[in-house]
């Protein structure tokens, strides 16, 4: 049965999957977007779209009546957002309209993460100890009473994709870490939280649980691991799944991503919760998203564990019982590309061609574009995506394309 659907913001990776699937299955799609963001969008996704609404997201008041106008008029059935600026509107909106979604009144915390901190002291999540400062005299004050230990980590309360986060080892790094936060971009021009987080450092490996919850019951679809760059910006440079890990740990893990689900208000959808366990076993949360993970988790979920998660958040969308048994016992990674230093990019060499076992090689920066450094994952330059059934056979494959792959950059003074 062909029904109109809406999604919020079709750009992005993620979200014109989400287009590509329910226009497959013969739905009508329809997004909301803003003005300078729809003149991006390619010739392929204007064909996708039976409809577009173009609202104002700095106005998130006036966004959400014109989303539910909106909805009314073409007897939306479903309403999904994957975009992590947009879960909390996506929220209201589904709560607005009578579809199935998140509780509104504590969506905020799976988006702000001074909120969010807030949320996972209240629900007994294990979290790093945060403090919440206002302005950079306020942060002077803590350091100067030894309020502040380092290594610390200080980001913004409503950044995304690592931007404007800083690892603090030392006194003189605070300053320059708070303007970092501060000047960290969100998208569409939305309004800035004034809130900086100055949060502890948790040592130890880091891991994402991708789970899918219907009707408030959970089901954890997957352990991820992650690798991230050093020093004091950490890049997520690869992700690889399912992780295998011994019971005790993975019950910890799972246990703290129970615990945030709950906390952020979770009813309906994809939840992405970052984690570092440490040496000596203790899980810690560091932030939850309210959408399924990005940087490819999606792609990496289909080929390794034959779950389609763009249909799953369809049919979660519509209400209608959603299959999330696993219908292969694969394996998946996806490493991005990033440049050695900052410049002018002159070529990427030495990609593999794509083939049943490597079905994803992109470079999405063009040759003369201005790139770097790696601050953020807005910094990657594109991405492989090896999969099999074997993890150390296909992380080892990984790892030799890695190698045999040359980005060269040319200072920017050249011409």
């Amino acid at each position: 049965m062909s029904l109109p659907v809406l999604l919020l913001e079709a750009a992005g990776p993620e979200s014109e999957q989400l287009a590509r699937t329910a226009a497959a299955s013969g739905h009508r799609v329809h997004a909301v977007t803003d003005a300078a963001t729809l003149t991006t969008y390619s010739g392929e996704l204007r064909r996708l779209l039976a409809g577009c609404l173009v609202t104002d997201f700095t106005q998130p008041g006036q966004a959400l009546a014109d989303i539910t106008g909106y909805g009314r008029r073409i007897g939306v059935q479903a309403l999904l957002t994957v975009n992590e600026y947009l879960t909390d509107l996506a929220a209201r909106a589904c709560a607005a309209l009578g579809l199935p979604g998140n509780d509104p009144e504590r969506a905020p915390a799976a988006r702000n993460k001074a909120v969010m901190a807030a949320a996972f002291e209240a629900g007994h999540v294990t979290a790093p100890r945060t403090t919440i400062v206002s302005d950079l005299g306020e942060l002077r004050a803590l350091d100067a009473a030894g309020a502040v230990a380092f290594p610390c980590v200080v980001k913004p309360a409503d950044g995304a994709g690592s931007a404007g986060v800083t690892v603090v080892t030392g006194h003189e790094g605070l300053e320059p870490a708070w303007h970092a936060a501060r000047a960290a971009r969100t998208i569409y021009g939305m309004p800035r939280d004034e809130c900086t987080l100055v949060q502890e450092h948790v040592c130890g490996r880091e891991f994402s649980v991708e789970s899918i919850t219907q009707h408030g019951v959970t089901t954890h679809l997957c352990i991820t691991r992650k690798h991230t760059t050093g020093g004091i910006h950490r890049v997520e440079l690869g992700h690889a799944l399912p992780a295998r890990l011994p019971a005790v740990a993975e019950r910890a893990l799972l246990d703290q991503a129970d615990r945030a689900i709950a906390a952020v208000g979770v009813r309906n959808g994809a939840t992405h919760t970052e984690l570092v366990l440490g040496p000596d076993g203790r899980c810690t949360v560091l932030e939850i998203g309210a959408r399924l993970g990005a940087g490819h988790i999606g792609v990496l979920i289909q080929h390794a564990l034959g779950i389609d998660p763009w249909r799953t958040l369809w049919d979660i969308a519509l209400g209608h019982p959603a299959t999330l048994a696993p219908a292969s016992g694969g394996y998946a990674t996806v490493r991005f590309l990033t440049t050695p230093h900052p410049g002018r990019l002159v070529s990427v060499t030495g990609l593999p061609e794509v083939t049943a076992t490597i079905p994803a090689v992109r470079v999405r920066a063009v040759e003369g574009a201005d790139v770097g450094p790696v601050t953020s994952n807005r910094g990657r330059l594109g991405h492989v995506i090896v999969t099999g059934h074997d993890p150390r056979t296909v992380d080892t494959q990984a790892d030799r394309i890695l190698r045999q792959i040359t980005i060269t950059v040319a200072p920017r003074s050249q011409s």
